[in-house]
């Protein structure tokens, strides 16, 4: 016995695969815009147009509570256990700039958005003030800015507020043998902090 099987149709054929080709870009838009967060979208636009065009974009020196970043960057300079629990506050977002312009626009959306400001510069703190608050802020961590530029010829140097005092008292160790500087003990003080706060060391008492 012999079965005539229908031809299939070419037309439906060919469109098929071009249909679906053709759906799936809509769902994955639809999809990017769900997860998307208006919120986030917002700071990351106001940090974007406020921050200098030349500098690295600050988009990748910003980490958001749904980044998977987030939580090692907020951790790595916590030191006291006490003030990293799930009860802990978190911050609305971190900064790490890389340039002057990210810390500019950093605070300047943080005024725009009324969100407190806290500032780690790569020490350490004991006392979590520089990355807790009891209303809603953000952290911005100097870590990054670590730069030391020592001149002996006129006994100056500028030093970046996310350097130690241990790597100020190296840089200037290598360039003379008598000069110093009038800080604390703790190599591992940021500078940051230590000039902003009480600056108390042996040579400063």
């Amino acid at each position: 016995m012999v079965i005539n099987l229908p031809k299939p149709n070419s037309q439906f054929a060919m469109k098929t695969p071009t249909t679906i080709l053709a759906i799936v870009p809509f769902l994955l838009l639809y999809v990017s815009m769900a997860d998307s967060d208006p919120i986030q979208d917002t700071l990351l636009q106001c940090l974007s147009n406020l921050s200098q065009p030349l500098s690295p974009p600050i988009s990748s020196v910003t980490y958001f509570p749904n980044d998977s970043s987030y939580t090692p960057v907020l951790q790595s300079y916590i030191r006291n256990l006490r003030f990293s629990t799930p009860k802990t506050p978190k911050p609305s977002f971190i900064v790490t700039p890389t340039h002057v312009s990210h810390i500019q626009a950093s605070i300047l959306c943080s005024k725009i958005h009324t969100l407190q400001v806290r500032i780690r510069s790569g020490g350490h703190d004991y006392d979590g003030l520089s990355y807790i608050s009891d209303v809603p802020f953000i952290i911005i961590d100097m870590f990054n800015l670590q730069s030391i530029t020592v001149n002996i010829e006129d006994e100056s140097a500028w030093v970046e507020s996310g350097a130690t005092l241990g790597e100020v008292y190296y840089r200037i160790a290598e360039q003379s043998k008598v000069h110093g500087y009038p800080a604390g003990v703790c190599p591992t003080v940021g500078v940051g902090g230590h000039l902003s706060g009480d600056w108390q060391g042996t040579m400063a008492e």
